[in-house]
């Protein structure tokens, strides 16, 4: 067994790039994986090297990614892992440590009395890094740049609710800003809604979900220029507790903590985040060389080699249900009949892609959603594996058997990349020809939204809130499905004016099975989720993997 107690060995190249963006999308968290509501999840080789932390140095953390951030962008986090690197430096009014479960952040109120007006008040030390101080204009600002539609955003369903934008959270048209935003002083404001909405959707769509931008910084550029901007790419004036250093691209991100930090000047002073493949990634946990891997989608040990880091001494290794999912859209506009669709469904063995390909360490999907969601709904099961029915399906619907399917499968995930093959196969056995056409993942999300496909594989990152519109509602920027389904979108208007649990469980319960009945997207797997890190880190990764960064200011690592 390999003994944590040794000396963390680097090399010393450095050298800063900027970042190269990806194609926009409309995200939230992730998850994992792809689409950070969604999660990226391409891995990385990894080779370059990083400074050598010295001997018994409890001041730098190394922290194993397998999928590099795709921005620095306040405004714009399509992938889960640059939303990741990104909380590190810039802080959301509230923080979520536990599902449903939100402390102060930057607010040091977030209240309501009637489900519909917001006011929230910010914390008096909060400061930008330059010694601005972060302001209510500020809030404002970030809110009225995300509802720009000449600003590039990931975050626009995030604020779909607030009164003065539309369906998609873009500006009403000949407005100039928000009329549901408005500054009442220094360090303060209140948000108003369409329609009375659920407490915790909001607290966790824009109070834990958006980053707060500094406004003299982006306030001055032309829109349109802010996405290639310096202070995007390589950003230098910051909130939270870190503080960008560089991007030596697709080898590692290098953050130095914030002295000033109004909740605590952080306790490690540098952190690494490393960006290796998964196999690179317990290579790396066998010699001594990491401290934590990131999880959640972008710092995954692949599940095959989780036995192996358990056996290592020194080394918790933890596993919890995810909130994320794996799943095969469907271009609904080349297969628009719902029985086609169904009929992919029954051809497929899911239980087999997680008995062998995850080693039993996940779960068939019947939804959108996972059993960690507490709007899973357990009455609605997942459409058994009927391939014998799937042919049938397909031969009464008039299915093209001469025509070869293109599917689109990004690469780095590799129990994704295996299961595509098993799909192939699968389909292939009902005689239906596939094609499997693979791309890095950037150059995947571009084509998934050019909807130049037929067929693809595609990773989600959910919110604890069941709102999925991200995915699935007409016209927003990560539904790559086609999709334009009228009771669709009703459902989800209807599942956002809820405004408790009780009232919103049974509408996204007829969601969920209303989806199924019409398959618009393949439900696959969800994978569990690692917690992986040294024993003498004192901080890490969360059950909650999303809220994992609440407390890192107060993380540390015990002298060895």
């Amino acid at each position: 067994m390999s003994n944590w107690k040794t000396r963390l060995k680097y090399g010393t190249t450095i050298f800063a790039s900027t970042l190269v963006l990806a194609a926009c999308g409309d995200s939230a968290v992730p998850g994992p994986d792809d689409v950070a509501q969604g999660e990226t999840d391409g891995e990385n080789d990894g080779e370059g090297a990083v400074p050598q932390a010295e001997e018994g140095d409890t001041s730098t953390l190394m922290v194993g990614l397998t999928n590099a951030p795709d921005s620095f962008n306040p405004f714009y986090a399509p992938g889960v892992s640059g939303k990741w690197i990104q909380r590190f430096m810039y802080d959301s009014l509230l923080v979520m440590p536990e599902a449903d479960s939100w402390d102060n952040a930057l607010a040091s109120k977030f209240d309501t009395t009637d489900n519909q007006t917001f006011e929230i008040e910010l914390n008096e030390e909060a400061n930008w890094t330059d010694g601005e101080p972060v302001t209510a204009d500020d809030v404002a600002f970030t809110l009225n740049a995300i509802a720009n539609p000449e600003i590039e955003t990931s975050l626009g369903t995030r604020i779909a609710m607030i009164e003065g934008t539309d369906d998609s959270g873009i500006l009403e048209e000949g407005a100039e800003s928000l009329s549901g935003v408005e500054v009442t002083g220094d360090k303060s404001l209140t948000i108003t809604t369409k329609t009375p909405v659920d407490l915790a959707l909001i607290q966790e769509f824009v109070g834990f979900d958006v980053l707060i931008a500094p406004e003299h910084i982006f306030g001055e550029m032309e829109p349109t220029e802010i996405s290639n901007s310096e202070a995007a790419t390589q950003p230098s004036v910051f909130s939270g507790p870190y503080k960008f250093v560089e991007y030596d691209n697709d080898n590692y991100v290098q953050l130095e903590a914030n002295p000033d930090y109004y909740r605590g000047a952080p306790k490690i002073e540098t952190i690494y985040g490393r960006i290796m493949n998964g196999t690179a990634l317990v290579t790396e946990f066998q010699a001594g060389n990491l401290h934590m891997a990131a999880g959640g989608g972008i710092g995954m040990v692949p599940i095959q080699d989780v036995s192996l880091l358990e056996d290592i001494e020194g080394l918790e290794v933890v596993e919890n249900p995810s909130f994320n999912g794996q799943y095969m859209i469907i271009n609904n506009d080349v297969f628009p009949d719902p029985e086609v669709r169904r009929a992919f469904i029954h051809a497929f063995d899911r239980q087999l892609t997680v008995d062998n390909l995850l080693e039993g360490r996940g779960e068939v999907l019947s939804s959108m959603y996972t059993s960690a969601s507490p709007y899973n709904s357990d009455d609605i099961q997942p459409l058994e594996y009927n391939p014998e029915l799937a042919k049938e399906m397909l031969e009464d619907a008039g299915f093209d058997f001469s025509q070869t399917l293109r599917l689109g499968v990004p690469t780095g995930n590799a129990i994704r990349e295996q299961n595509a093959n098993l799909i192939q196969q699968w389909l292939s056995d009902i005689d239906v020809q596939v094609e499997i056409q693979q791309y890095d993942f950037p150059t995947w999300l571009q084509v998934a939204q050019d909807l130049d496909y037929d067929i693809g594989m595609m990773g989600y990152g959910h919110t604890v809130d069941p709102n999925v519109a991200t995915y699935v509602q007409t016209g927003a920027t990560s539904n790559n499905s086609a999709l334009a389904d009228p009771k669709i979108d009703e459902l989800l208007e209807r599942g956002n004016e809820g405004t408790s649990f009780e009232e919103r469980f049974p509408i996204y319960e007829e969601l969920q099975q209303y989806m199924q009945d019409q398959a618009v997207i393949v439900p696959l797997y969800s994978d569990s989720q690692f917690s992986v890190q040294v024993d003498y880190l004192n901080g890490g990764i969360n059950k909650y993997w999303a809220g994992s960064l609440h407390d890192v200011h107060e993380w540390s690592l015990d002298p060895q």
